[in-house]
């Protein structure tokens, strides 16, 4: 099955305390999330009812408090955490997370750091399936 379909989510603005440093760790600064889901959206379009779609809505909360909550150092981490995020919503086969850190502590002028991470769903094993 193709999984052509897209739910895409842009420019998530989130306040954390993610870092290598100190100072990021204790000031904090605003981080931006980019999510582009992979999955059908066949039943949802026939259904026209949001229970057979990710809500995005609540996605989005959901992917905030990770954001807002326990610092890591490394925005690579911070995306595979959204990444398990999304791939927790079992209708996801694959998800693109794109983490800005547009206040990156760089002594030099530039407009924008960003990590993406793209994850597939594991294929379900038989016993999966039938349990």
């Amino acid at each position: 099955m193709d999984f052509l379909d897209e739910i895409v989510l842009t420019g998530l603005t989130v306040f954390g305390h993610h870092g290598v440093y100190p100072h990021e760790r204790e000031n904090g600064q605003e981080f931006t999330v980019d999510l582009r889901l992979r999955l059908s959206l066949e039943q949802a379009a026939a259904s026209d009812d949001v229970a057979d779609t990710v809500h995005y809505g609540e996605l989005a909360e959901r992917v905030a408090a990770v954001v807002a909550g326990e610092p890591v150092n490394l925005i690579e981490t911070l995306a595979e955490r959204i990444a398990d995020v999304a791939l927790g919503d079992r209708r996801v086969q694959q998800v693109t997370v794109t983490v800005h850190k547009p206040q990156a502590p760089i002594a030099l002028t530039f407009g924008d750091v960003a990590v993406t991470v793209h994850r597939t769903r594991a294929p379900e094993s038989l016993e999966d399936i039938t349990t």
